[in-house]
């Protein structure tokens, strides 16, 4: 959508809109302070020109690691100004969603069905979102748009401070052409104060919802975007200067060009080297765990979950690359959830942490200190097993066995330790 910014308020408003003031005047008071941003995600829509037969709707195409969708939730997820994420799909989408959210769950609340068109998919969100705690104010956004940065986010948010609505826009660039009925130009439009919209378009929650529902009520089904059906609503919406890469994508050939896109965003890539540790002692049984392989011993090793060092040792080496803490903080021993789980959880759990971030693993190194068992014969699978757990080729991964020259804990067979490099690279 295209509009004139305004640029000065007219003292005195018609008489129709100054009606519509007074029966919202309560919900237009100013905001002291936003307690609850709340963020609806509309992806109900089936994205017909970006989509083949066949194929899924556009926003769940795959785009670099993760899905159209996926991308968008990251953004409001990784920004501190949003509370609770709501998506709004389609009925027939449900595992096509599950399947693109699962790494977002715990920033997610339960999904909401849309309607028939934009509109109406709005507005059955934002009753979703209308019970106990109710938002202070919600941001909605175009699940096609996964190129939204957090400070375009944040902006929109901050101006809800002294609006009763805000979107992200941008002031036009091109010359407008106005056709005939024959194709010819008919007249030139001076561009001067036009604006393109985008989104998120934010609103005080009270208020957009009251107009969305008092359009439905009035018949009023024509809307194309949010920040229209305020105005009509009597609202006034400020403008955010939005983003170029905030683009919407609409057909198969503006997939095309986000992969393109992400990939020069991400063809600055910078290496990060974390390192980890661990010790295990040995006690009753008859198999140890390393590097998620089952190996007969005439000793078991302690621990919470499994106890296979190795793994142990990789997490930490990728967290570390990342700066996210340990595995005792993301996988406590004092939870009884990871009583007996295997390690391949947590390595699994770090990469996920890694791919969110929009990096990737080069290569890892793994040493194991132990007078017994033998790793030699295990080698070969140990490598496939981590490999398999990290997405990469096995001559990315080393593992290499040595011992203390029977010094230490290790060398009187008390237990065994575990040494991992991990080399990872990661956006600048």
């Amino acid at each position: 959508m295209i509009f004139r910014k305004r640029e000065q308020a007219h003292p005195r408003l018609p008489k129709r809109r100054a009606i519509a003031m007074a029966n919202t005047i309560d919900i237009l008071q100013p905001l002291v302070h936003v307690v609850t941003t709340a963020a609806l995600i509309v992806a109900a829509g089936r994205g017909s020109r970006a989509s083949r037969e066949g194929l899924p709707p556009k926003q769940y195409a795959s785009l670099g690691t993760d899905t159209v969708v996926g991308h968008t939730i990251r953004a409001f997820a990784g920004c501190a100004e949003i509370g609770p994420i709501t998506v709004v799909i389609h009925p027939d989408d449900v595992d096509l969603y599950q399947a693109a959210a699962a790494r977002y769950q715990d920033r997610l609340q339960p999904v909401a069905f849309g309607g028939t068109t934009r509109q109406a998919s709005v507005r059955l969100g934002l009753e979703a979102i209308s019970t106990e705690p109710t938002p202070s104010a919600v941001l909605i956004h175009d699940a096609a748009r996964p190129f939204v940065e957090p400070t375009l986010i944040a902006r929109v948010v901050a101006a809800l401070s002294d609006h009763p609505g805000a979107i992200a826009a941008e002031p036009l660039a091109d010359t407008l052409k106005r056709a005939s009925s024959s194709g010819t130009i008919a007249a030139t439009i001076e561009r001067a104060g036009l604006w393109r919209a985008q989104t998120p378009q934010g609103f005080r929650f009270p208020a957009i919802l009251d107009a969305h529902r008092r359009a439905a009520a009035a018949g009023r089904f024509d809307f194309t975007d949010d920040a229209a059906l305020a105005e009509w609503a009597g609202l006034e919406v400020a403008l955010v200067t939005g983003s170029s890469r905030n683009i919407k994508l609409t057909t198969r050939e503006d997939l095309a060009m986000a992969e393109h896109l992400l990939a020069r965003t991400h063809a600055i890539m910078e290496p990060r080297v974390g390192s980890g540790f661990d010790v295990h002692k040995f006690t009753i049984g008859d198999h140890v765990w390393l590097c998620g392989i089952r190996i007969p011993h005439n000793a078991a090793l302690e621990g919470h979950s499994d106890a296979d060092a190795p793994l142990h040792a990789l997490t930490d080496a990728i967290l570390g690359a990342l700066g996210d803490g340990d595995i005792g903080q993301h996988f406590p021993p004092s939870d009884p959830k990871w009583k007996g789980a295997r390690s391949r959880l947590f390595v699994e759990d770090a990469v996920r942490r890694l791919k969110e971030r929009g990096g990737r693993i080069a290569n890892v190194d793994i040493t194991i200190l132990c007078e017994a068992p033998r790793i030699g014969p295990h080698r070969d699978a140990m490598q496939a097993e981590v490999a398999s757990m990290l997405g990469l080729d096995p001559n990315r991964v080393g593992i290499k066995a040595t011992t203390t020259e029977t010094l230490g804990f290790t060398g009187r067979r008390e237990g065994l330790a575990a040494l991992v490099s991990a080399m990872v690279m990661l956006p600048t």
